[in-house]
């Protein structure tokens, strides 16, 4: 899981590809919509949506009716993967917290 979250969080330094994340969590758009609501080069576009596609955050699938034309999807597992492993160390700090409460009020007893 610490490598898929390594990865999430390389792969997101981008604002565009955290810009392309936060439309695909709308829902599925072809990379023409995603250039164009981005400010992005069609090229430039493909190179983030590759990237993107090579760590697993996005899939995509051909339309039926033409071949050419992709659209691309946000995959869940990744967001959850890493909202598993921020509700670690939330619990781990939460402990952490519990017990310096703990220790602060045990030290304020006469």
């Amino acid at each position: 899981m610490v490598d898929e979250v390594d990865r999430f969080f390389e792969v997101l330094a981008d604002p565009t590809r955290r810009h392309v994340v936060r439309l695909l969590g709308e829902g599925p758009q072809r990379a023409g919509e995603l250039a164009a609501a981005t400010g992005s080069s069609a090229p430039a576009m493909s190179r983030h949506l590759r990237i993107l596609l090579a760590a697993d955050l996005i899939t995509d699938e051909r339309v039926p009716d033409d071949a050419r034309l992709r659209v691309f999807r946000l995959r869940p597992e990744p967001v959850v993967a890493v909202q598993a492993w921020l509700d670690q160390l939330q619990a781990h700090w939460q402990e952490q917290l519990g017990a310096f409460k703990k220790h602060v009020e045990q030290k304020e007893k006469p």
